[in-house]
């Protein structure tokens, strides 16, 4: 099934996340109200693998399972062997839709790089292996998680909250990826993510929050405002449309073709999502 006209994909969202321990059922509802007719719950670590399948059945969700850069300081090699039990087991569960959210982390200080890299390429070898594309974490890692992938290649994905270089991001596009965009869209300062979501093809551009992460401008608070007591502003998948505006001025399409191109782009990225599309 192809996403309906206006329809909503948020590719990429926590939802397990205890920012919405208290209020997760209304999160939904207004995500629904907002017209998001799907998400993609990505796990972290083996802690949520569960977590996050089980999210996904309860509310007609996707899930995504895998090992995050910044947990591999406590992940264990026995986390791999989960891992590939577990795609075996739900390899026909159509929620399944990629291994993630998988990658790289070289700006968070005090991380192994090599048993970053370790993680990374094992992975790899599983989402080969399961025919699964995979959800990246990019930061400061886009040259490093495109030598993994020629070494080891992968049915294409997504590089999550992309904010590299056009060049780079032409070179996962060769690769088959899709390139994720969220809340940093509506920064007016954060000129190099505008330009490439202004220049790169228009297959290539998916929209995610990484919610409750990643907030729109109307949602931070800036360093003052937290010294005074600001309540960092929570993102939730419900400013997805919103955030969607953003990519809409910088195209010049109409919220209506932003919806359809960017949902069509998510399916095309995630093959097993468009079956979970009520």
């Amino acid at each position: 099934m192809q996403p309906a006209a206006g329809m909503w994909i948020d590719s990429h969202c926590h939802l397990d996340a205890p920012e919405f321990d208290a209020d997760r059922s209304a999160v939904l509802q207004r995500a629904r109200a907002a017209g998001l007719g799907q998400l993609v719950l990505p796990a972290v670590a083996a802690f949520n693998f569960d977590t996050v399948r089980e999210l996904a059945h309860a509310h007609g969700l996707s899930y995504a399972l895998g090992i995050h850069p910044l947990y591999t300081p406590q992940a264990r090699e026995q986390d791999l062997t989960l891992l590939d039990e577990l795609l075996v087991r739900y390899g026909d569960d159509p929620r399944l839709v990629a291994v993630g959210e998988i990658g790289l982390d070289f700006f968070v200080p005090g991380l192994d790089a090599a048993r970053q890299r370790f993680f990374y390429t094992e992975q790899l070898k599983l989402a080969g292996r399961h025919r699964l594309p995979v959800l990246l974490h990019v930061r400061r890692s886009a040259d490093q998680l495109l030598a993994g992938l020629r070494r080891q290649p992968v049915p294409g994905g997504i590089a999550h909250a992309f904010n590299g270089s056009a060049q780079q991001a032409q070179h996962f596009v060769d690769l088959g990826f899709k390139l994720g965009f969220g809340g940093t869209l509506s920064f007016e300062r954060a000129q190099q993510i505008r330009r490439l979501a202004q220049s790169l093809p228009e297959s290539a551009l998916v929209l995610e929050t990484d919610a409750p992460d990643i907030p729109p401008h109307w949602l931070y608070k800036t360093a003052a405002e937290r010294e005074q007591g600001a309540v960092t502003g929570r993102n939730e998948p419900a400013e997805l449309p919103r955030i969607a505006a953003s990519l809409a001025d910088l195209r010049g399409w109409t919220l209506a073709q932003t919806a359809a191109i960017t949902s069509a782009n998510a399916c095309a990225a995630l093959p097993k999502l468009a079956a979970t599309i009520a």
